[in-house]
């Protein structure tokens, strides 16, 4: 045992655990296949073994995590395999940044200013732009995010991308951050959210470093900051936001920002910066379609199935799991995965049978939810108007009747609140969606053609 084998401290030695930690290495190789080794395992380091503990630096947070949840009863078996009683994998986030796996081969970013990494939010090494899945809804963000990815000079600046969750957003992020790096590597690029953001200005005004603060911000040459929306209703905020863009934009410095609506839509959001966002090309991440789903599903069961020799999927699973989750990327790649965990562990082929018992629960919520952008899209499509519009603040008839058709199934088909309702409406009062609520209901019972087409959605947003 490695654990009669330690120093004075109690902890065992370097050399062995050095030994022990890389024939578990070869071991996980074989059993989790080498794309899921370089991706999970490769970046981990064994940083203490002890009282059946055995301790690992990650990269990130999310790689962490990811071990944790996946792979950490693997890591034991195989140290058992050796005589290493392990009871418990930690993870903490080391200092320092390892080189990315090999499905990111991308550099470290340089700082301008230490001449180390900026202090920006880690890239998953998963989100490249080979791993996103292109389709109708979301090929115009990705054609923009790669001519940015490209590094060359475009025509629009700022690039701004919006859309609910899970539809991609944070994806291509990340795509055009490693992109940036293998293209040209002494490029500055600092990714983080709009949370860093605030947090490292506030952080700069209680240590008084602004000057500091603004020169790192400044200094770079590409600045993308996620979920814009946090900074609505923070002045302070948005005014260094504000003076940020401004100086990188008279720089031509290129400016990448996400949030969950278009600029114009996010509710104490100064006046200024909504006018500067939209002065660049902005791009709505549509709800994903059955062929997008159904793509994703398909090169994720690839991977998996590289990961998990002997798994067998069977014919139509995939299309019944495309059609039934249809509201998040996110839910049906979790989804995937627990599927090829539960028939690894079990040993039995992925039919529909088993997709059914296993997935029970995550089916029952995707049947219950239809989401409020799903209406809205559904509606537009129905009366021929843009989406824009339908949250927009336009009163014509032609817009303002759809838009109260929206609020109404948005109340009827949803859990969400009135005042969530409003906000997802271009930021509206409750009191405006209660009133568009009656007036449908009036018009169904007076209107033949109205109680028609609502019959129709309905049908349509269930299918």
């Amino acid at each position: 045992m490695l654990n009669k084998s330690t120093d004075s401290d109690g902890e065992a030695g370097a050399g062995d655990m050095k030994q022990s930690w890389g024939g578990v290495r070869d071991r996980l190789r074989q059993s989790i296949g080498e794309n899921n080794f370089a991706t999970w395992i490769e970046p981990l380091e064994l940083i203490g073994l002890e009282d059946g503990i055995a301790r690992f630096a990650a990269p990130t947070t999310f790689i962490g995590d990811w071990v944790s949840r996946n792979y950490a009863e693997a890591i034991r078996r195989e140290f058992a395999r050796i005589g290493v009683e392990v009871d418990r994998v930690d993870f903490s986030v080391s200092r320092r940044r390892p080189a990315a796996a090999t499905a990111a081969p991308a550099r470290p970013i340089q700082s301008p200013a230490r001449g180390h990494d900026l202090p920006g939010a880690p890239l998953d090494p998963r989100f490249t732009f080979d791993s996103f899945v292109v389709g109708k809804p979301n090929e115009l963000a990705h054609a923009a995010a790669c001519r940015v990815g490209e590094g060359a000079d475009v025509s629009f600046n700022p690039l701004f991308l919006y859309g609910g969750v899970g539809l991609g957003k944070t994806h291509l992020m990340h795509a055009i951050a490693w992109q940036l790096q293998r293209e040209g590597p002494a490029l500055r690029v600092l990714y983080l959210s709009a949370e860093q953001f605030m947090y490292r200005f506030v952080q700069a005004l209680r240590e008084k470093k602004i000057m500091s603060f603004k020169e790192l911000f400044r200094s770079v040459d590409v600045l993308m900051v996620d979920d814009v929306q946090f900074i609505s209703g923070k002045d302070s905020t948005q005014d260094e936001f504000f003076h940020t863009f401004n100086a990188l934009v008279d720089q031509n410095k290129q400016i990448v920002i996400s949030a969950d609506r278009a600029p114009g839509e996010i509710k104490d959001l100064e006046d200024r910066i909504k006018s500067r966002l939209q002065c660049g090309l902005v791009v709505d991440l549509h709800p994903t379609d059955y062929e997008l789903r159904l793509g994703i599903l398909q090169q994720k069961a690839e991977a998996q199935m590289q990961g998990n020799d002997g798994v067998v999927i069977a014919s139509g699973v995939l299309e019944f799991l495309a059609h039934r989750i249809s509201t998040n990327v996110r839910v049906l790649e979790g989804a995937l995965t627990r599927l090829f965990a539960f028939a690894s562990l079990v040993g039995r082929e992925i039919t529909l049978d088993l997709a059914q018992d296993c997935l029970a629960d995550i089916l029952r919520a995707s049947d219950r939810s239809v989401t409020i952008e799903e209406i809205q899209r559904k509606v537009s499509e129905h009366f021929n108007i843009r989406l824009s519009d339908m949250i927009g603040p336009k009163r014509m008839r032609t817009i303002a009747r759809p838009r109260q058709i929206a609020m109404y199934l948005s109340k009827e088909l949803t859990a969400r609140s009135l005042p969530e309702i409003g906000r997802r409406f271009g930021g509206r009062d409750h009191t405006t969606i209660m009133h568009g609520v009656r007036k449908v209901e009036e018009l169904r019972a007076s209107d033949p053609q109205i109680a028609e087409d609502l019959d129709l959605l309905r049908r349509l947003l269930s299918s």
